[in-house]
């Protein structure tokens, strides 16, 4: 829920006496009252802002609960019509000289009707109870069960007691994305709807890949006249099967290599990822004497 900053609203600091709460919303009613900006819809709203702020800094209970618990938790406990509850906005008009006359945005939404004591002129409709928190359950995943999507078991401490259910987990549901079930949160303290459930991916670690986003990463090792003279090696995948991957002539140590759609598939809509293939080369920490031999004949060639 946004914050709302009535102290803001009407352009005073907190500490701000009853009286210079009462000047100040004076002055902006002056200043955006219909009568005043007829047919003006931005002066309306901002007349309907600094209305709502001025009914709750003016009334000091209203205040004490606004200023002890802030603008969400405020409006939780509180919903529009509690607001203006016991509020007589036609005695204040009349004082500042607007008259008798009612305000109304037209739509039934938001009324002014001097004298009823209420600015909804009856009609308002009570916002819904608060709902109950939302629980979030960080769930172990492998890459494989990433892959392919899994049906997996959840077991939870909820109101005192273990509770278990079947979770369907979509394939591609990545690290940190997350699965919702509705209404299986904390009950409302306030006679609302229950919270939601929210079922956390965590990717667990691989022995073979690692993980970016929907990309996956493998290293393979090649031998340095494999990397001078150029190779095929075997890849794996994240489904089991094995790739051939031609490398060329002269390839660098650490040369990133993109096999294009043999990544992870994308949790909502088609596609995948991307499978990136790191060669690195072997460096022999030791050669025998016919290695040498032939090393330094190489060398004599300017390689």
């Amino acid at each position: 829920m946004a914050e709302n900053d009535y102290y803001k609203t009407l352009g005073v600091d907190k500490n701000a006496s009853s009286a210079d709460i009462k000047k100040a919303y004076r002055k902006l009613a002056m200043k955006y009252h219909p009568d005043h900006a007829k047919g003006d819809q931005a002066a309306e709203e901002k007349f309907k802002k600094i209305s709502e702020a001025y009914a709750v800094l003016s009334d000091d209970e209203k205040r004490k609960q606004y200023d002890t618990f802030g603008s969400a938790d405020f409006k939780q406990r509180y919903s529009q019509e509690d607001i203006f509850r016991n509020f007589d906005f036609g005695d204040i008009f009349k004082e500042f000289g607007f008259g008798g006359r009612g305000f109304s945005t037209g739509d039934g939404g938001f009324r002014f009707t001097f004298g009823s004591g209420s600015p909804f002129g009856g009609r308002a409709a009570r916002q819904p109870a608060p709902k109950g928190s939302d629980l979030v359950y960080e769930m172990p995943l492998t890459l494989q069960e990433i892959a392919t999507g899994a049906e997996k078991t959840v077991s939870f401490q909820h109101q005192g007691r273990t509770q278990s259910i079947n979770v369907k987990i979509p394939k591609g549901m990545i690290n940190g994305k997350k699965l919702r079930l509705g209404g299986k949160g904390e009950t409302s303290p306030y006679g609302g709807s229950p919270g939601d459930l929210y079922i956390k991916s965590v990717v667990m670690d691989d022995p073979t890949f690692s993980v970016e986003e929907y990309d996956l990463v493998v290293h393979r090792e090649i031998k340095l006249t494999e990397a001078v003279l150029g190779t095929s090696i075997s890849v794996p995948t994240i489904e089991g099967k094995e790739l051939t991957l031609k490398i060329p002539p002269g390839t660098r140590h650490k040369t990133k290599m993109r096999l294009a759609g043999h990544g992870l598939p994308h949790m909502k809509g088609h596609g995948r990822g991307d499978l990136y293939v790191v060669v690195l080369m072997q460096m022999p920490s030791r050669l025998t004497s016919e290695q040498k031999k032939l090393m330094a004949q190489l060398a004599q060639t300017g390689l």
